[in-house]
């Protein structure tokens, strides 16, 4: 179980906010406490973002401190989180206007946290949110934690199959509002009950349908062991949107999986880190090259499988102690 505590993050006069990631069974990421303040939870998002980012690098064994080791970190960084971003074959299109009509998202309150956390909206941002636009998605280390909202919202509100008949329906014992994904988001104009699977904003074929579940049963995350077709959890819910986005303009299964790794390394950039000398290490393939459906398969994304990845760095010496979880989901 992994707590989220005022005090963790220099914030006060506020409850404690408790999440069960230990990916035990499907519900793992329900709500232990529904007591969340909006500014709480967008500070604390932003926060975990930007020490994921920091953190990595601290955690290679005394082994390797010597300035070629460094070299290769930095390297190793550069490539899972490149500066110039990954592109994504998709457009913002006109969604943002549409997630504001369907009321997934109150602008001035979405604004006011990004503010009030440090990390202010860029005119770009507030331009997709409030105009829609037609340029290619680019995800980088700036803009990672907004379309990690962006596309939260975007599942949440999007009528779907997934949402409607799938995993999330199955164990939900009829409290939709019951996991980390829905009761968590609290920025909305309407009670999650009412945002949830209710608007059709993005049109999807049944090939496209096929192409979204196919990739969504595959794509696994670090902090659970749950696929992204049960999305308990912000970024499985944001993962999903992003599938459905990249599904409804006719991206590919490979670019889909694909666009799942990368988005993946800047959602957890720790954990992708840990990965990629991994893969260094016992197949000495580059992070470029690894497989996407390999990386991002239960093998390896899932939190059991990423804690088998720990484990052998800690026994090879490339961890100074094998750390005690994955990045933290939900705040």
């Amino acid at each position: 179980m992994t707590y989220l505590t005022p005090e963790s993050e220099n914030i006060t006069s506020t409850p404690e906010i408790i999440y069960d990631t230990s990916g035990a069974d499907p519900t793992s990421h329900k709500l232990k406490s529904r007591f969340i303040f909006p500014i709480i939870f967008i500070a604390i998002l932003a926060l975990v973002f930007a020490s994921g980012m920091g953190s990595g690098y601290l955690l290679w064994g005394r082994n390797n401190s010597s300035n070629k080791a460094s070299g290769e970190i930095e390297a190793m960084v550069n490539a899972i989180n490149p500066k110039e971003g990954f592109k994504i074959q998709a457009k913002y299109g006109d969604f943002g206007p549409k997630l504001l009509a369907a009321g997934a998202i109150d602008i001035k309150t979405f604004e006011q946290l990004y503010q009030e956390s440090g990390r202010p909206l860029s005119d770009k941002e507030i331009e997709v949110l409030t105009k829609g636009s037609q340029d290619q998605l680019v995800i980088n280390r700036q803009n990672a934690h907004f379309l990690l909202n962006f596309f939260w919202a975007l599942t949440l509100a999007n009528k779907n199959p997934i949402l409607d008949k799938g995993l999330i329906q199955q164990v939900s014992d009829g409290q939709i509002d019951g996991f980390a994904s829905t009761g968590g988001w609290t920025i909305g104009q309407k009670p999650v009950t009412e945002l949830f699977s209710s608007t059709p904003i993005l049109s999807l074929s049944e090939d496209q349908q096929a192409r979204v579940e196919e990739v969504a049963k595959a794509v696994y995350r670090p902090c659970c062991d749950n696929p992204t077709d049960l999305p308990d959890c912000n970024h499985g819910m944001a993962m999903l949107g992003l599938l459905e986005l990249m599904a409804s303009q006719n991206a590919s299964v490979d670019e889909m999986f694909t666009a799942a790794k990368y988005v993946n390394a800047f959602w957890f950039p720790q954990q992708t880190l840990e990965q990629a000398v991994y893969f260094k290490n016992t197949q000495k393939l580059k992070y470029e090259n690894i497989d996407a459906r390999m990386i991002v398969s239960p093998e390896y994304s899932s939190i059991s499988g990423f804690q088998q990845v720990q484990q052998w760095l800690a026994n090879n010496g490339l961890l100074e102690q094998a750390p005690k979880g994955g990045s933290n989901c939900g705040v």
